[in-house]
């Protein structure tokens, strides 16, 4: 009975699916109440960088052989507009416009989390096997191991930002889904695809162009796993306790130490070498369709350009818009090279400190960035808490886990609240909105620290359990 017990294993169970597919139902439900909802014109939701109503604007303009980003109004990709320009001008009826553009947004959410849950499973796997060769088997199998994999899927799906992201008409949810692609890739050692999803995904936005770092980091070393001097110090121990006469076990031990502790170059290359022929091929394609417009020079200008100066000071739930609305001008130079360089300084030092659990590298980076970026939304943050929930068994014993979860649920009810006040009754004014993205940015800091924390708990803890079992 009791060895029956240890060989079955947590099978997904039907109700993901239910929920899952519940999920889509409540969105396609949505579907219909745009008007009465108006996410899409709520700052929290829809920025000048994602917003579908500019992207129209564009694709207008472009029709109208004009350049799509004259006037200021547009500032995405030009692949954007011939993906989903010819949706946003099909106008049949008032309704058909919004109909489309959200059954797009509704797929990319479910593609988003099904490949969330195959890297969960894949992180879950990985986790075994390393244990395993720690001689920690047992652990994995006594404790209660959450199927992490279903649980961040479904947390994506229907976490509030993600479904508000998703009825707000704007390319988050698609931008998720290529950073999303990326980190799948690299977890399953596909370069092509990951090269795909980073190239499209730094393409669309810019900031993901950071997940370099922990995508190379999973192509060399391969999914999350506690630190590799704990497989050196394991198979060390072991090997003081083989004689001489059993030099084939020593050898088996030495290779298996060898594919558990070193870095693979090849993948690596071959990510690079796809990496440059996607940017290639997607600049040869804005080429095409900027010709007549000023070329890529004016892309890069009107996209990565008005990102990096924040021209565009409209309210969000970010930190920039404010402050750059206060500062002199003769100091804004200066203040923008701080706070987008404050992002490059991080890279290198949680690379070094979180080499060994690069899914989770790729979380810090993206709430960072959620943090620092020009124009941020809630969709930000449904990407990262859906990469957070990855890790649940990790962060199980995380504190101030009710307290952010309370945290984040009264800024979301404040937000809107103060922005009402302050836009259309008047009895407010700017710091009242601007206090709810301070309490936001705060909330974001807290979540980032307490998790690498306990993610660095977790793996003093495995350290202790070694030790214990070698002396």
């Amino acid at each position: 009975m009791e060895a029956s017990r240890k060989k079955a294993k947590p099978k997904p169970k039907p109700q993901f699916w239910r929920w899952a597919a519940a999920s889509i139902v409540f969105r396609l439900v949505l579907i219909y109440f745009p008007k009465n909802l108006n996410f899409a014109t709520r700052p929290e939701v829809s920025t000048p960088v994602t917003s579908l109503r500019r992207l129209a604007e564009g694709y207008w303009l472009k029709q109208s052989s004009m350049s799509p980003y004259a006037g200021s109004m547009y500032h995405g990709s030009p692949l954007l507009l011939a993906a989903l320009g010819p949706l946003t001008g099909n106008k049949i009826d008032g309704h058909s416009y919004h109909l489309l553009c959200s059954l797009v947004l509704v797929v990319a959410d479910f593609i988003s989390a099904m490949l969330i849950r195959a890297t969960g499973q894949s992180l879950q796997r990985a986790s075994e096997k390393s244990l395993k060769s720690l001689g920690l088997g047992k652990l994995f199998e006594d404790s209660d191991i959450l199927p992490s994999g279903d649980i961040a899927a479904l947390v994506y799906l229907w976490n509030p930002f993600t479904i508000v992201t998703c009825m707000g008409f704007n390319t988050t949810p698609l931008e998720n889904m290529f950073v999303i692609i990326s980190i799948y890739g690299a977890c399953k050692g596909l370069a092509p695809l990951a090269a795909f999803g980073w190239t499209v995904a730094s393409h669309l936005s810019l900031y993901p162009a950071v997940l370099i770092v922990p995508v190379i980091l999973l192509l060399g070393y391969g999914p999350d796993a506690p630190p590799r001097k704990l497989f050196l110090r394991r198979h060390s121990a072991k090997d003081e306790d083989i004689s001489l006469s059993e030099s084939n076990t020593s050898k088996g031990l030495t290779s298996q130490k060898k594919e558990l502790t070193s870095f693979s170059w090849r993948p690596v290359v071959l990510f690079l070498s796809w990496a440059f022929i996607w940017t290639s091929y997607i600049l040869v394609l804005c080429g095409i369709f900027m010709r007549d417009f000023g070329g890529l020079q004016e892309m890069f200008k009107r996209t990565y350009g008005f990102i990096l100066t924040v021209k565009d000071l409209s309210p969000n739930i970010g930190v920039l818009w404010y402050f750059f609305a206060e500062v002199f001008d003769f100091f804004r130079s200066f203040f923008l090279i701080v706070f987008h360089v404050n992002i490059l300084f991080m890279i290198l030092p949680l690379a070094m400190r979180l080499y060994n659990r690069p899914c989770f590298l790729a979380f810090v980076y993206m709430a960072i960035c959620s943090m620092l970026k020009s124009y941020p939304s809630v969709g930000d943050s449904a990407l990262y808490l859906g990469l957070l929930a990855l890790f649940i068994n990790e962060l199980s014993e995380m504190p101030f886990s009710f307290f952010l979860f309370c945290g984040y649920v009264g800024v979301s009810l404040l937000s809107p609240v103060m922005h009402n006040l302050w836009i259309w009754r008047g009895t407010g004014n700017a710091n009242f909105y601007f206090a709810t993205a301070m309490g936001y940015a705060c909330f974001q800091v807290i979540l980032v620290v307490e998790s690498v924390s306990s993610t660095l708990n977790h793996d003093r803890k495995i350290t202790k359990l070694i030790k214990t079992s070698n002396a």
